[in-house]
């Protein structure tokens, strides 16, 4: 094939698409496959039998993924403390899906909810502290509703008047 036939995206790629550091990544792919069904694409080894580059196909779409290598600053979450990404999928029934993710041996961090935007909704983190929000699209709702629907939880949780929401959903600083 020649340089002009070379396709700038390569197929099945979209736009963006995550790419994962896991502590161990050949043990990840095991995980991604028992608890979200991902079929595994690729992996490139390196000598020292860490995964220097993998691919995994979750519903449709790639997932790329690869171990920590902390002497290049490549490091996972649980080496850094935590994430701020939350992975989304969309699945056509969430319980079964979360549930499937729970035995697999994830966490639950937000217990699946109707949600005011429409979905039914719930957050998992796997054994590599990575975040995966789940959910099952139920009812199309407008902006405007929305809006309001978001309004009247957040009032019902004090949120929108200074308060901290319940105690459950939030931890309290220790007392000094």
């Amino acid at each position: 094939m020649t340089d002009s036939q070379v396709k700038p995206i390569p197929a099945g790629m979209h736009s963006v698409t995550p790419h994962l550091v896991c502590a161990n990544a050949a043990e990840a792919i095991a995980f991604y496959k028992n608890a979200f069904g991902a079929v595994e694409l690729s992996r490139l080894p390196a000598a020292d039998g860490k995964l220097m580059h993998a691919m995994i196909r979750i519903g449709d779409s790639v997932v790329m993924l690869g171990d920590e290598c902390p002497e290049w600053q490549v490091l996972g979450p649980k080496a850094l403390g935590g994430t701020a990404v939350t992975l989304h999928i969309y699945v056509e029934d969430v319980d079964a899906a979360f549930q499937r993710a729970l035995d697999a041996g994830a966490a639950a961090t937000m217990a699946l909810e109707d949600m005011f935007w429409g979905d039914r909704y719930g957050v998992v983190e796997d054994p590599y502290g990575h975040k995966w929000s789940l959910a099952t699209h139920q009812r199309d709702v407008s902006m405007d509703e929305m809006q309001a629907a978001m309004q009247q939880q957040f009032a019902r949780h004090g949120e929108l008047a200074g308060q901290p929401p319940p105690s459950s959903t939030r931890q309290q600083p220790a007392a000094h």
